[in-house]
């Protein structure tokens, strides 16, 4: 069968290297997989299927400097892990048995207890029997924090398979946003990175697991890992399978593309998560080291992963080109500049220039320029507006307020927040609220847009991101969880008392439970600031995937959620909000909000601000194309989060309800917070609609233009994407 497209040539910057135990890591696991039944009379594979794949290759490789027994084990967890995944397509996704499936699922996380002194069910099939004996004898070297991490990151591989196969049922392609973030999940590279721990005797330090350079190396390494796999497995899984999680397929679907250049672009991405890995070691993760404290020891684990990590890529990438599962007719002898010396198809310097290189310029070369008035789509939001019986009254108070805490002293007046209205906001995004609900609200909206106005002017301009992780800290001390009115004492600046009277009136009357909570959500807005700055200080326009996901943290969108479901406390099991349907459901919403955002405010930030965190401006960077057409694609990903978020509501969410066992009440609560979201999202628009501060003649009043010139760029494959037909123009 012919290639459906000619594989590009990849960004491979660490050359492969293979670990001297890879023929007794072969014969070790071809013994364990007969042992647990995987091979003959499983009705999955063969000998000649296991000799075929060479698992052990792909683990030596990616893991070239571990000694024989750890080779070993590592191996047999990825000769598991393909089972398993061959298991279940053959057994539940052929045949769609959803149900068969879930109850399947539903048992494997009992064959790894955290004690393991519990015991374990038992095994009635292969992957079973496979899971119980590699749990035994992998956590007993390991924390029990990493036990918790591995034991998630192998229930997501398992268990979002039924997102794929609910997928496959509905004959439904993801959308990119939903595709990244679900396909991290059941693709099992996170998974991947635990067994990184595990072989390199490199545990991450658990106190800066959950951080985000550490999350940014995983979920970068992860993201890459899967791009590449799905280039290389798009015929097998595609046109064989008929599956329909994969990368190309999804931009096929998405950019109206051909194959071919759907690939170019899965590549393109692949080589820009790459260097967002890059970047994040070299520029976060030495200053995490630093600003945590942490001991020569623990800097010298987080050293060794991250070098475990390059070499999975490196390894991972290898092994593709070489395996019989895969789509790689020829592609040795065309990508290989030294033939016959095993693993230095890295070595390729046309993977370190030429487009890889180009792009990474771009992102670090863009100049503020002239763009004129936003162009915007119609937004078909089927969302009804209401507004509170209680604005006018909120926005006397609200302003009243910010006077009060001293907030119109230096980069604010009087007349310019008047003209923001964030009562009006408020008015839309809580309609019911009570009065004092509604001040309290348009007062965190205010709050929250002078911290995101004051930090790029105070900090960013001067590069000091010392002085504002020190601002951080002192804003954090202004809610204490214990004791909330407490904050008040330790304020001293505008911001400080200002947020420590909305935290002493917003979490005084709260649970401990709840203020936790809100005070983790305007943490990670905080340091979500942070972020801007060091991509400032870098001149540096944002990686695509990251960009989306920290959007969603500068906007303040997991401050005004928290807000919205601690109103729902006791109604609904705080489980149900970390399940996938509905993290799936919030997150399609705070896509859509932020990028109406970032179409309004295009003009205020590229312009006037000079600003690098926009998704026009990323979108325009990395396809290297022209506004509209980044404009175009921005409206239609925004489009495709809302049709997600439908798509959720209607056919995932009953589900929910099932899966939690909700009683008429509980369906009730979820169906409100579902309304209350949607209310959200109208409130927003109509905000952006109204607002004096996006337009051109509120610009002109604002600050200086910077206007030095039109950015350069090579290449304009994605500028014949054309803008739909239906636009206005915002402006004079």
């Amino acid at each position: 069968m012919a290639q459906p497209f000619v594989l590009p040539d990849f960004y491979v910057p660490y050359p492969a290297r293979l670990n001297r135990h890879v023929e007794e890591a072969r014969r070790h696991s071809k013994k364990w997989a007969r042992r647990m039944g995987m091979l003959e009379g499983s009705g999955i594979w063969e000998e000649s299927d296991l000799d075929a794949h060479d698992y052990a290759l792909l683990c030596a490789y990616t893991h070239p400097d571990c000694d024989a027994d750890a080779l070993g084990l590592v191996t047999d967890w990825y000769v598991w892990v393909f089972f398993f995944d061959d298991h279940f397509l053959e057994v539940f996704k052929r045949s769609q048995d959803l149900a068969g499936g879930k109850a399947y699922l539903d048992r494997l996380p009992g064959f790894m207890p955290m004690d393991l002194s519990r015991g374990t069910p038992e095994p009635r099939n292969p992957v079973e029997a496979g899971l119980a004996d590699l749990w035994q004898r992998t956590v007993p070297s390991m924390s029990p924090a990493w036990r918790a991490r591995f034991a998630e990151a192998t229930e997501h591989l398992l268990k979002e398979s039924m997102w794929e196969l609910a997928n496959i049922d509905a004959g439904r392609v993801a959308n990119p946003v939903e595709y990244i973030e679900m396909r991290r999940k059941v693709g099992g590279a996170p998974w991947s990175a635990g067994l990184v721990e595990y072989a390199a005797q490199a545990e991450v330090p658990e106190s800066v697991a959950g951080s985000r350079p550490l999350r940014v190396l995983r979920d970068s390494f992860s993201d890459a890992v899967h791009l590449r796999n799905d280039l290389f497995s798009y015929q097998r899984e595609v046109e064989d399978e008929g599956e329909n999680s994969n990368g190309v397929l999804v931009l096929e679907r998405f950019l109206g593309c051909g194959t071919q250049e759907a690939a170019e672009v899965v590549n393109d991405l692949l080589t820009s998560r790459v260097q967002q890995f890059e970047n994040t070691a070299l520029t976060e993760v030495p200053a995490l080291c630093v600003q945590k404290g942490l001991a020569p020891a623990e800097c010298a684990a987080i050293a060794a992963y991250t070098k475990g990590l390059q070499d999975w890529q490196s390894g991972g990438h290898e092994w593709h080109m070489r395996s019989s599962r895969y789509m790689n007719e020829g592609v040795e002898t065309e990508r290989s500049r030294f033939e016959g010396v095993l693993g230095t198809s890295a070595l390729d310097i046309r993977t370190l220039f030429g487009r890889p290189a180009a792009a990474r310029l771009r992102t670090l070369t863009h100049r503020p320029q002239q763009v004129g008035p936003s162009w915007l789509p119609d937004f078909d939001l089927p969302f009804p507006l209401s507004l509170s019986p209680h604005l006018e009254q909120a926005r006397a108070a609200s302003v009243a307020w910010a006077g009060r805490m001293g907030l119109l002293g230096d980069i604010w007046d009087e007349a310019k927040l008047t003209g923001f209205d964030f009562a009006l906001c408020s008015a839309g995004l809580d309609p019911d609220a009570t009065p004092e609900e509604l001040e309290l609200s348009a007062e965190w909206l205010t709050w929250g847009t002078y911290g995101d106005d004051y930090y790029p002017l105070v900090f960013g301009r001067a590069r000091a991101l010392e002085g504002a992780r020190l601002c951080n800290e002192r804003l954090k001390a202004c809610m204490p969880v214990d004791e909330p009115a407490a904050g008040a004492a330790v304020a001293v600046a505008p911001m400080e008392r200002s947020l420590a009277d909305l935290w002493a009136r917003t979490a005084g009357p709260m649970s401990p439970g709840a203020r936790s909570s809100l005070r983790s959500a305007i943490d990670v807005m905080l340091d979500s600031w942070l972020w801007e700055l060091h991509n400032q200080a870098q001149h540096r326009v944002p990686d695509p995937v990251d960009y989306i996901e920290m959007r969603r943290l500068t906007f303040g969108s997991d401050l005004t959620m928290s807000l919205c479901r601690l109103r729902h406390e006791g109604e609904l099991p705080p489980e149900l909000y970390a399940s996938g349907p509905v993290r799936g459901l919030e997150n399609a919403a705070m896509d859509y909000a932020c990028l109406i955002n970032d179409l309004f405010s295009y003009q205020k930030e590229i312009e006037y601000e000079g600003e690098v965190h926009n998704a026009v401006l990323v979108v325009q960077t990395f396809f290297d194309c022209d506004r509209p057409t980044a404009a175009a694609m921005t409206d239609a990903l925004m489009r495709s989060r809302l049709e997600q978020f439908l798509h959720t509501k209607e056919h995932e969410l009953p589900l929910v309800c099932e899966e939690f066992g909700l009683d008429e009440g509980g369906s009730a609560a979820l169906g409100t917070y579902v309304g209350e979201l949607e209310d959200w999202l109208a409130g927003i628009l109509n905000w952006h609609r109204k607002v004096r501060r996006y337009k051109e003649e509120d610009l002109r009043g604002g600050a200086v233009p910077r206007r030095l010139g039109a950015p350069t760029g090579l290449g304009t494959s994605a500028a014949r994407l054309s803008l739909p037909s239906r636009r206005s123009e915002v402006g004079v």
